[in-house]
């Protein structure tokens, strides 16, 4: 009999405080630029709430939606740039926060390709039988370390994605995963202070070095560039064409990105989903919680193929191949 992994139950959760565009008038932008360039309209963003409280919401929603128990969670892998605290990792937190104390919980750090990333480790553990139902969550607090006096504190916004994936013998569930990461990219995206490198200091704090720092242009170029040909590869090896493909999942990282990539590879883009229009980018939890608004929706039908992609700092990047 075989073995497939599916998604068995999505979540999601955002704060209620919302931003709109305007407000970035302050340091030279304006809502024309932002909404044509980036595809932004507003994000949320957190007010007396951590990433594990996002999380755990998210998650309690996505083990509600696949009829389960928090008892039936075996594992918690949590997606995430900005956890807590640096020590115990965000899935501890989340653990305690929804009492799933049976399940095993940590972290994955793979930026912006984190949730993707967590469901290639998810998918692994269940495959090996060692596991029935892991609960994967993506989550990034991103406002917490945003420099607002910047132009590009428009980018990102606060959100939590989750999902279970659970054993099948049917056939659907994931095909294929194609990852990959290069450290020759790390100065592009990163968050100098606060690690073994910059410890946190008052040069550190003075000199902003706990926000992120990013290069726009090497963040579009590298992912309009690795993107399609990991799409390109995945689907040639696992004999499925472009056609065949019904929607893109992606992470959110601008409208332009997102256009260039499906020009590529020939998707119409009325199959890529997207919500950065409410959210920006949320990071680890841009996938998770497209999907969620996705399926609740109504947009996948059985035996639909579905594309997932991301890149992210490190740079990681990759795409996975799942059948509805």
């Amino acid at each position: 009999m075989s073995l497939n992994i599916y998604i068995s139950g999505t979540g999601s959760y955002t704060p209620e405080k919302v931003v709109p565009n305007s407000y970035f008038e302050k340091v030279g932008s304006n809502d024309e630029w932002i909404y044509n360039n980036l595809g932004i309209k507003e994000r949320r963003i957190v007010e007396n709430e951590t990433t594990s409280d996002l999380a755990a919401k998210a998650g309690l929603n996505a083990i509600q939606d696949a009829d389960l128990e928090v008892k039936d969670i075996d594992m918690i892998v949590v997606a995430t740039t900005t956890p807590d605290r640096q020590a115990p990792s965000c899935a501890c937190f989340v653990q305690d926060k929804i009492k799933a104390y049976k399940a095993v919980a940590f972290d994955v750090a793979a930026v912006c390709s984190g949730a993707l990333f967590t469901i290639a480790v998810a998918h692994e553990f269940i495959k090996t039988g060692r596991y029935n139902n892991v609960l994967v969550i993506g989550a990034d607090t991103f406002s917490t370390i945003t420099d607002w006096d910047r132009r590009d504190s428009v980018f990102f916004g606060d959100g939590a994605g989750a999902l279970v994936l659970s054993q099948t013998d049917e056939d659907k569930g994931f095909i294929d995963f194609d990852l990959h990461s290069d450290g020759r990219g790390k100065e592009h995206f990163t968050i100098p202070g606060g690690g073994a490198e910059q410890p946190a200091s008052s040069d550190s704090l003075k000199n902003k070095q706990h926000y992120f720092q990013m290069n726009g242009r090497e963040v579009f170029d590298t992912a309009t560039k690795v993107v399609p040909q990991s799409i390109e590869s995945i689907l040639q090896r696992n004999r499925v064409s472009v056609g065949q493909i019904s929607y893109m999942i992606p992470h959110q990282p601008s409208i332009g990105i997102l256009k260039s990539i499906a020009k590529t590879i020939g998707l119409p883009f009325d199959r890529v989903t997207t919500n950065m229009d409410k959210y920006a980018n949320t990071s680890g939890a841009t996938i998770p919680l497209v999907l969620d608004e996705s399926h609740q929706a109504g947009k996948f039908n059985k035996g639909d193929y579905l594309i997932f992609a991301a890149v992210g700092a490190g740079w990681t990047w990759g795409t996975a191949l799942y059948k509805w």
